[in-house]
């Protein structure tokens, strides 16, 4: 099977070509932008006809969008760069992949729900977003769901990784370099490593359940705070530095972030038979690569 993988230079994408490279499938990875090392297709998914273009020259028979904007602050004031690439970027790729009859597996967030529950959310909780960036990932799911073509968007959160620019590594440098920092308390989710991500990315595929059609739901399991988090960064990182919990309030911003963005993974485990990690198991290992 020919597999294109979009945003493979980010943090899910890498985790999928590591994943990719004992795989028997054969993997086209693209990007708008390079990485010294790795061998890149360049691919503007907003122009459809690129996409079209590639898809046909490459034969693919499935499609991996790991590809977003994800610059939540910044999505408020650039709104047109956040829909094309969250929203119309998307349909691209679904209306490419019907005319192919190819599937999609698309990645969203958890930023579709407002995060006012206190019960873990659903996959059927209808999304009400609190800024652009989620307006914009709520309305490429809509477009990829009625594509018509065989799909799977998996919803995710807290995504880490050892690559790239993310929390774990933001507060592994800072608490080495700081002796006293301050870290949300009152915002709550699932911590998710991106590698845990890609192996129920390739384990779909590799399975060939990708015409499994429907969105699911996945992060690490169990719940802790930022502020948790933090904490947990640092004793792994073996530094000494104080972490203060303050509230979100204390660091305004364009956007109102959701303080509870905990997921219920029940519909994963249950269709695809995934064990979903801990968050500090998974936590630990990446620090360990690290």
């Amino acid at each position: 099977m020919n597999i294109l993988v979009t945003g493979a230079n980010g943090q899910l994408g890498t985790e999928l070509r590591r994943a990719a490279a004992t795989g028997s499938d054969r993997y086209v990875f693209t990007d708008v932008n390079r990485m010294p090392g790795v061998e890149t297709v360049y691919l503007d998914i907003t122009n459809i006809k690129a996409v079209r273009l590639t898809c046909g020259s490459e034969k693919i028979d499935a499609i991996v969008n790991c590809a977003a904007y994800n610059d939540v602050e910044r999505a408020e004031t650039d709104v047109d760069m956040a829909d094309a690439l969250n929203h119309v970027a998307p349909g691209n790729l679904a209306a490419v992949a019907a005319e192919r009859g190819a599937s999609l597996i698309h990645i969203s967030s958890d930023y579709v729900f407002r995060g006012d529950r206190s019960v873990p959310y659903t996959e059927d909780v209808p999304p009400a977003p609190l800024g652009v960036y989620g307006a914009t990932k709520m309305l490429g799911e809509e477009a990829v769901a009625s594509s018509g073509c065989p799909f799977i968007i998996f919803r995710t959160a807290w995504l880490y990784s050892p690559y790239g620019k993310n929390f774990v590594k933001t507060i592994r440098r800072l608490t080495s370099e700081k002796d006293v920092i301050k870290v949300v308390s009152d915002q709550v989710g699932s911590p998710t490593c991106a590698a845990d991500l890609a192996a129920v990315i390739m384990k779909v595929i590799g399975e060939r359940r990708t015409d499994v059609s429907g969105i699911y739901h996945y992060s690490g399991e169990g719940v802790c705070s930022w502020f948790d988090f933090a904490c947990a960064i640092r004793d792994l990182s073996g530094n000494e530095c104080r972490i203060e919990p303050c509230r979100s309030d204390e660091y305004p911003g364009r956007v109102r972030r959701p303080h509870y963005s905990v997921l219920d993974k029940t519909k994963v485990k249950n269709v695809f038979g995934v064990r979903v990690p801990h968050w500090y198991e998974s936590l630990c290992k990446c620090m360990e690569r690290l």
